[in-house]
């Protein structure tokens, strides 16, 4: 098995800023601060960004998991520490990684929030080519670039995708919704300058879960697990909105990625939209130029999972082409380290072929993606068992945390306390 994943996590090491952010703009950087709780806080202005657990409990007992706020000693080295990340890909058998932002959001909503939106777009800059040179550079042959976007003004965007893609970046996060962010929806052209230059670079837009800032909560004393439990799903109304924008249809060459959307629901939601079409378009005018709705969706998605039993015995109805997996490394839904072991369960009890195995774990993403590690890594050195073989007696034992147990013991965080870290 050779295994590429679409959607990980970096956590942003204290120093990322040093050596990419003109001195001018030094003293507006976030700053990392260790208080006296323990915690430390990313501090951008007059706001605290803590690293809240379950972004980064790789290596914790499950009983540890939680909201809290955690500290760098807390975490595994190998959220932050891009030579400690590699190793422990290799432990996990995993040959190729897309990661996605922790500090500035998963659309750099926190950038956007500055007044200052030329200092915006250095901030951007910066991040872009720390996260391209330091991270991903430190192994090409590794890492699949993600650039973050200026969603306060798609000229300077599309500006931004040309210029990360000569940088060899030619995948872009934004969100899934872009609306509750204060600006204009999919179904404006306001987006089209982004959307041209995506398609001119043949870069993919990445439409992650909870990008949009917004957590599924039903009520306010329903309990944490209501979010975990539908936060994924909630991907489907990006879906209904994606196939009903103008986007697809203006754009012929661009390729949009569900990120951590999960898959078994994809066959009742195709079934659902052709359903709509014929039933409706008579009178609402929806037009996918003499296609169904269900036939562009999945020439135009990219669809990602981290485990989908359901979804894994559907893939030949949903289209073994078009799925990617995900390993979601450092967060709480990772199977990390025995993510093969769990993919090959599930692809076995859907009894796929080994050329539709590797579709999914690999092939697809390649192609998507524009990552090619064998032009540069032999195929024989790429399988798990090889990554394993590198990674020797590298430790993936479960550590427990002090601090942690104590801040359970006391409550520490209530979940209306939470902040929406996407």
């Amino acid at each position: 098995m050779i295994i590429v994943s679409v959607d990980d996590h970096v956590v942003e090491p204290p120093d990322m800023f040093e050596r990419h952010l003109p001195a001018k703009y030094a003293d507006l950087a976030p700053k990392m601060v260790h208080k006296g709780d323990g915690t430390d806080v990313w501090r951008f202005g007059q706001i605290e960004i803590p690293n809240v657990g379950l972004n980064a409990v790789a290596g914790r007992p499950k009983e540890e998991y939680g909201i809290e706020p955690t500290s760098f000693e807390e975490l595994r080295p190998g959220c932050f520490d891009v030579s400690k990340r590699v190793l422990d890909m290799d432990a996990n058998g995993v040959l190729g990684s897309l990661n996605f932002p922790s500090l500035p959001g998963f659309a750099g909503r926190l950038f956007a929030s500055m007044d200052d939106k030329d200092a915006a777009k250095v901030l951007t800059q910066s991040y872009n080519d720390w996260h391209i040179d330091e991270w991903c550079g430190y192994a090409p042959d590794r890492f699949i670039p993600l650039a973050i976007p200026m969603i306060w003004d798609p000229h300077a965007l599309a500006e931004e995708i040309r210029r990360v893609a000569k940088k060899g970046c030619h995948a872009v996060t934004f969100p899934e919704n872009p609306q509750p962010l204060g600006v204009p929806s999919l179904h404006s052209d306001y987006w089209d300058p982004f959307w041209e230059a995506c398609s001119d670079e043949g870069t993919i837009v990445c439409m992650h879960i909870g990008s949009s800032s917004k957590l599924v909560m039903t009520a306010d004393d329903a309990p944490i697990d209501v979010m975990i439990v539908l936060q994924p799903m909630n991907i489907v109304q990006c879906a209904a909105d994606l196939i009903h924008s103008p986007v697809l249809r203006k754009f012929p060459d661009l390729t949009v990625a569900l990120s951590e959307g999960g898959i078994g629901w994809i066959p009742y939601f195709l079934e659902r939209l052709d359903h709509s079409y014929r039933t409706h378009k008579a009178w609402t005018g929806a037009d996918f130029g003499g296609k169904l709705p269900s036939e562009v969706f999945l020439e135009r998605v990219v669809l990602c999972y981290i485990s989908d039993g359901v979804g894994v015995r559907l893939a030949r109805d949903i289209g073994v082409d078009r799925i990617t997996v995900e390993i979601d490394y450092p967060h709480s839904d990772a199977n990390w380290p025995k993510a093969p072991e769990k993919l090959m369960e599930e692809f076995a009890a859907a009894d796929l072929a080994d050329s539709e195995i590797d579709a999914i774990t690999h092939e697809n993403a390649m192609r998507f993606f524009r990552y090619d590690p064998f032009s540069t890594r032999p195929r024989e050195q790429c399988t798990v068992g090889a990554l394993r073989a590198e990674a020797g007696d590298w430790d993936v034992s479960e550590r427990s945390t002090a601090r942690t147990q104590k801040a359970k013991r006391e409550g520490y965080v209530k979940i209306n306390d939470l902040t929406a870290t996407a």
